[in-house]
């Protein structure tokens, strides 16, 4: 049986992954059209196990775009040889997938705000209650890297050698968090009754710099926000204005998005994305970090 939920990438968030397992592999994506199928080596697996939350190691076996799924389903012969068996069951089930999937990692590690023990912001999250003993007791709140989201610097700001607005960022959370830090695990539940911000870090700062190296560093981060779920429509609507300056992200990221606020601001979005990326701009380079994809 194969199981299917997506989880945010974290420390630091970049993106939402889609994950779809069998009890022997598993397919990752971070856009929909890239799958990584790794074949799954499982230590002390026990018959109650669940999919999903075994221990073990994960060897990556290939990379596949969901347009060639089919293909390889019809024509699972190739130069190297017959493909697996285990990447044709999940090939199978993703083609007839829905995007995206289900957002499962509801216990959240959040650093604290001294002033009252309020989240401050998100450090690790996990699917299963079991997993939260496995995560270290960190305190350290990290922003994307500015090689992997650079956000654009003032005149003004690049003359006075300062850095990227990311570290910076990451600064104002240290000092915010204090001498000692404190972090705590939560279950989410997502009800009107919870008050954590919803993307990821604290945006009431007293501080009118840090205000707002806050905001553009969300609004550079908004194509990858928006793939959040439980993200009440006034807050998600703010973030698709946002995301207006980075059309080639959110056509990456699109498909992954579980709702839209605004139909017009994103379909304005994709028109101009499809028109730059028509005129041969580069939308994006992948990596890995972990044995993970990453964008």
């Amino acid at each position: 049986m194969i199981k299917a939920h997506s989880q945010r990438v974290l420390q630091p968030y970049s993106a939402q992954v889609q994950i779809a397992e069998s009890d022997h592999a598993r397919a990752l994506s971070m856009d929909g059209d890239v799958w990584e199928f790794q074949f799954i080596y499982a230590n002390n697996r026990s018959a109650k196990a669940s999919v999903g939350r075994q221990q073990g190691r994960f060897i990556r076996a290939a990379h596949i775009r969901h347009c060639d799924l089919k293909r390889v389903i019809e024509n699972p012969v190739t130069e190297d040889g017959r493909v697996d068996q285990r990447i044709l069951e999940l090939a199978t089930f993703l083609i007839g997938a829905r995007l995206p999937f289900e957002a499962a990692d509801r216990y959240e590690y959040w650093l604290l705000d001294p002033k009252d023990c309020s989240p401050l912001a998100l450090i690790f999250s996990c699917v299963d209650s079991s997993e939260m003993a496995s995560f270290p007791k960190l305190t350290d709140w990290a922003a994307l890297p500015a090689a992997v989201m650079p956000i654009e610097t003032s005149e003004a700001e690049r003359s006075s050698s300062y850095g990227p607005v990311n570290y910076r960022l990451e600064r104002c959370v240290a000092e915010r968090a204090g001498t000692k830090p404190r972090a705590q695990w939560f279950t989410r539940r997502y009800n009107e009754s919870e008050d954590f911000p919803p993307f990821l870090v604290r945006e009431d700062w007293e501080n009118d710099e840090h205000r707002d190296l806050c905001r553009r560093y969300l609004h550079r981060q908004a194509p990858r926000l928006l793939m959040l779920h439980g993200v009440i429509p006034e807050e998600r609507r703010r973030m698709e204005l946002a995301a207006r300056a980075n059309a080639l992200d959110v056509a990456r990221f699109y498909p992954l998005y579980p709702e839209i606020a605004d139909n017009d601001v994103m379909d304005k979005i994709r028109i101009e994305a499809r028109l730059r990326l028509a005129a041969g701009e580069t939308s994006y380079a992948m990596g890995r970090r972990d044995g993970v994809l990453y964008q």
